[in-house]
């Protein structure tokens, strides 16, 4: 492979794919759960949630591809198996099927877990002037700071 030249240094390319990889973990993990949910929902709020799901996994499943891609761009190879996931991940997998309501409080921790992650990458990020990560980051921030608060108004009596 031949180097790469992009006005990063190889230690903040390192530094920064090593933040994305536990960022694409936590996605995944997240990807992986919601779309669990989404076949498993039951209870009156079932249409609202399967359909809320739904979107939310399918924007998940659009967005690891762009952090895995920023990965490879920053010359390394992104994780893509579950036992990577596992090691990497911040979030916990559900065991069994939780009721509705419980389905819906493990995605909003889920769904602040994946923003921490991405907020944590920030300072290796801006440390290299990393303008391409850091929007890919803002807009993950966005989306999973937005989706958590949709999730939290369900809660809400």
């Amino acid at each position: 492979m031949s180097s790469i030249n992009i006005g990063i240094s190889e230690e903040n390319r390192r530094a920064i794919a090593d933040g994305l990889s536990r960022l694409l973990a936590d996605s995944y993990t997240l990807y992986l759960t919601t779309h669990n949910f989404h076949w498993n929902v039951t209870g009156p709020m079932f249409n609202t949630l399967h359909l809320m799901f739904e979107a939310q996994y399918t924007e998940l499943a659009l967005a690891v591809d762009l952090v895995a891609e920023r990965i490879r761009a920053l010359g390394y190879p992104a994780p893509g198996t579950y036992s990577a996931y596992a090691k990497l991940t911040s979030i916990k997998e559900p065991e069994g099927v939780p009721s509705a309501t419980d389905m819906i409080r493990q995605l909003v921790a889920g769904q602040e877990a994946v923003t921490r992650t991405a907020r944590s990458i920030f300072p290796a990020v801006e440390e290299a002037h990393d303008e391409p990560t850091a929007d890919l980051l803002t807009q993950r921030m966005q989306v999973h700071e937005k989706n958590a608060w949709m999730l939290r108004s369900l809660l809400e009596s």
